[in-house]
């Protein structure tokens, strides 16, 4: 479903509740810089409308849509989902294409291009252990054994969904217990939290990355704080880190390039404008 040429597209954010979203700073920041009319706005969507909002997207004047909590596992569902949607279980970017709306999960080119930009070389490793089993886990399995890694250690406090995620993935993914994550630590290569563990307001993420190697490289998912406790004892000890606001910047690519028409770049400019806006929050 595609706009008129003299009418500017418009893209939107759906959630419950969405208010503090940084998406429409960074989309706006985009539209300015590329020189496009068009525009990004948030749309609150209680449970019980959101699947009348979907299909009725485009009639709502909308050429797509970000999808954040709790709507993206019914997104899925109300959409054509490709691969990544459908291997993480969520979708996250909504798209026309003709009058088909689809759906994708940029979660995980968010996940790799961060540590692409931030830890040039993190493919390289043999190892890597990701804390945490839920949706965002899923899609960093996804793009850690899309990129080659041959083994990943899955630890979550709870067992039967970390087995549950080996066993959507198959052999390259192994569950261990929350007590076995010193053990692993100083074989992993790459170590990334995807747990709210270290969140403001949340409680600390306790791993000890000492026992890391020095080659070793940490990620974190929280952006809020943007450093969080985790981040900073890696970087103490001059490790290579990816932090959760590059991957919350890099993942709103490829839905403005979908909607929009042209591919933007993620700069140095953009994340400070984001980051002084985090700071003021």
């Amino acid at each position: 479903m595609t706009a008129s040429n003299n009418k500017p597209r418009v893209a939107c954010l759906l959630g419950w509740p969405a208010a503090h979203s940084r998406s429409p700073l960074i989309h706006h920041y985009w539209l300015r810089k590329l020189g496009i009319e068009g525009g990004y706005t948030i749309e609150a969507i209680p449970p019980e409308g959101f699947a009348e909002f979907v299909q009725r997207l485009a009639a709502h004047g909308f050429v797509g849509a970000n999808v954040t909590i709790p709507h993206k596992e019914r997104a899925l569902a109300l959409t054509t989902p490709d691969e990544r949607a459908r291997a993480v279980g969520a979708a996250n970017t909504l798209w026309y294409d003709g009058n088909e709306l689809r759906s994708t999960n940029t979660d995980i080119e968010g996940f790799v291009g961060n540590l692409d930009a931030s830890a040039n070389g993190w493919d390289k490793v043999e190892q890597a252990l990701v804390l945490g089993a839920g949706g965002s886990s899923r899609a960093v399995v996804f793009g850690l054994i899309e990129r080659g890694i041959k083994r990943v250690h899955l630890a979550n406090r709870t067992n039967e969904r970390a087995q549950a995620l080996a066993d959507q993935f198959g052999a390259a993914v192994r569950p261990i217990s929350w007590d076995e994550v010193n053990n692993v630590l100083p074989h992993a290569g790459l170590l990334v939290n995807t747990t709210s563990l270290g969140m403001h307001g949340q409680p600390t993420l306790d791993v000890d990355v000492g026992l890391l190697s020095p080659q070793a490289i940490v990620a974190d998912l929280v952006y809020v704080p943007l450093e969080t406790a985790l981040l900073k004892a890696a970087r103490a000890r001059g490790l290579k880190t990816a932090d959760g606001l590059g991957m919350l910047l890099h993942q709103a690519v490829r839905g403005f390039e979908l909607w929009f028409g042209q591919r933007p770049e993620v700069t140095a400019e953009l994340r400070a404008l984001v980051e002084a806006d985090l700071r003021g929050a």
